[in-house]
């Protein structure tokens, strides 16, 4: 029996392709194992039983995502086995860490891969991102068709939910670089213990070998239940136990500047990106460049050649005297750290717009509620993506924490609507930082999804206010300035 191909999808199944079917939330695989078999399927491979009225070929298996993963790195001549994966889990910082170290890569001279949130990247070539990480016929698949391009190096975000559900199972990861643990997701891992249990597979996973190399924060405390089993261990960080540090840092309207300090040797280096979070980010992919053998002097160079990555800390410039940022920053301490930033370049004042998603983790709600109105001068509060739930209820359970504090705010659901009251509030030398959706292009609502960008929305708000390429004065207010 010669098999064809592999699928999850019974839409894309072919004559001679083994079906997987996957017990889900919204649907049950088996319901489409008739469709596969319709289609030319040799068998339906899942770890749940045969129902009663198929008739086809039934393979049942402990876990169907692990068979996946195992049959694809078959079916695929384990690709990974001859490109070098990076592997990048932690709470916030994975995205802009991934481009960085792909950056690093290419400036290096490799031909690479790129896999996360924003998109997905092949040798140059951009592609959809379908989820953070992809099931795993999708990773071996990609790395098999990087490897007909003449490229070496895959770098990709690994998620919690990708680790907990199996996705990245049996797979050899060269390095694997860990940012941080905070609170998230625990909609999906119901407790902290949980969460960090499932980025630890990344490091210590069920099968397979560990990392070559563990790169790891060393001002993060989770960080000590990563070692794993990795044959080497680089730590970095601000804390005396950091084998690579930076020094001499500086934050500027275009970027930030530093030395990279590792072992005997330092490197200045500079970067459009800026903030104390992407200092971390920075170590990080520095220490995964180390990891292949680079010298600090190449990895300065990548890092100066990352650009700006789409959606985080992005600024929406109209010639504005105030600064407008869009930020993917979506739990509370993303959204601490994003103040911050912000506040280091602010002259003026800090406004911040935020939202909480729907059908997601509610605890983390009124955590985020405070950060806001601790660190910022004025707040709007408004809809993320609300997705089945009311916006209301939700702005409500953020409110709980806001109103810990005296700082001035106002709700306003409607998203654009919120976005042109923050801009309107801005004055000469304000920060207006719109969170939580970054890069998205769309707003998921109860009954639909409409298309919706942060930073188109805010162009034509100050478009609208007369800012442009004449450069008007802006937006009347009542009283005048």
């Amino acid at each position: 029996m010669n098999v064809a191909g592999l699928e999850y999808d019974s839409r894309r199944v072919e004559k001679d392709f083994l079906f997987f079917a996957f017990p889900g939330s919204r649907a049950d695989g088996r319901r489409f194992a008739q469709d596969a078999a319709d289609r030319g399927a040799l068998a339906t491979v899942s770890e749940s039983p045969k129902p009663a009225d198929f008739s086809g070929r039934w393979i049942q298996v402990e876990h169907g995502r692990h068979a996946l993963a195992t049959a694809s790195r078959n079916f695929y001549a384990h690709p990974d086995e001859r490109i070098f994966f990076t592997g990048i889990t932690g709470t916030n910082g994975k995205t802009t860490t991934s481009y960085v170290i792909d950056a690093i890569l290419r400036q290096a001279g490799f031909i690479t891969g790129l896999i996360g949130t924003i998109e997905y990247q092949l040798a140059g070539e951009r592609r959809p991102a379908q989820n953070t990480t992809p099931e795993s016929l999708d990773l071996m698949r990609f790395a098999a068709e990087l490897e007909r391009r003449s490229g070496t190096h895959l770098t990709a975000e690994i998620s919690s939910h990708a680790l907990a559900l199996g996705r990245v199972y049996g797979i050899r990861f060269h390095t694997a670089v860990f940012t941080n643990l905070t609170r998230d997701h625990l909609d999906f891992h119901h407790t902290m213990e949980g969460y960090e249990a499932a980025k630890r597979l990344l490091f210590e996973p069920i099968e397979g070998p560990s990392p070559l190399w563990s790169v790891l924060n060393a001002d993060d405390p989770a960080s000590a239940h990563m070692t794993g089993g990795a044959t080497r261990v680089l730590w970095y960080g601000f804390s005396d136990g950091a084998q690579l540090r930076a020094e001499n840092i500086e934050f500027t309207l275009d970027g930030l500047t530093l030395d990279l300090i590792y072992e005997s040797s330092r490197q200045p280096v500079q970067s459009t990106l800026t903030g104390r979070i992407n200092v971390y980010n920075l170590l990080a992919a520095a220490g995964a460049g180390l990891s292949y053998g680079l010298d600090l002097a190449t990895i300065a160079r990548g890092i100066a050649a990352c650009p700006a990555v789409p959606g985080r800390f992005e600024r929406v410039s109209e010639g504005q005297p105030f600064l407008v940022i869009v930020d993917y920053a979506h739990t509370d301490d993303a959204l601490r750290n994003l103040i911050q930033a912000a506040r280091s370049l602010a002259t003026g004042r800090v406004i911040t717009l935020f939202g909480c998603g729907g059908d997601r983790d509610r605890t983390k709600r009124p955590l985020m509620g405070m950060a806001a109105a601790e660190l910022s001068d004025f707040v709007v509060l408004t809809s993320d993506n609300p997705r089945s739930e009311h916006p209301l209820g939700i702005i409500n359970d953020a409110m709980v924490g806001l109103r810990r504090f005296d700082t001035p705010h106002i709700a306003e659901p409607d998203r654009a609507k919120a976005i042109r009251r923050a801009i309107e509030e801005a004055r000469p030398g304000d920060v207006v930082l719109l969170a939580g959706k970054g890069h998205e292009t769309y707003q998921v609502m109860k009954d639909r999804t409409i298309e919706f960008d942060d930073r188109e929305t805010a162009r034509r708000v100050l478009l609208s206010f007369g800012y442009g390429p004449e450069k008007k004065p802006g937006p009347k207010r009542e009283g005048g300035e």
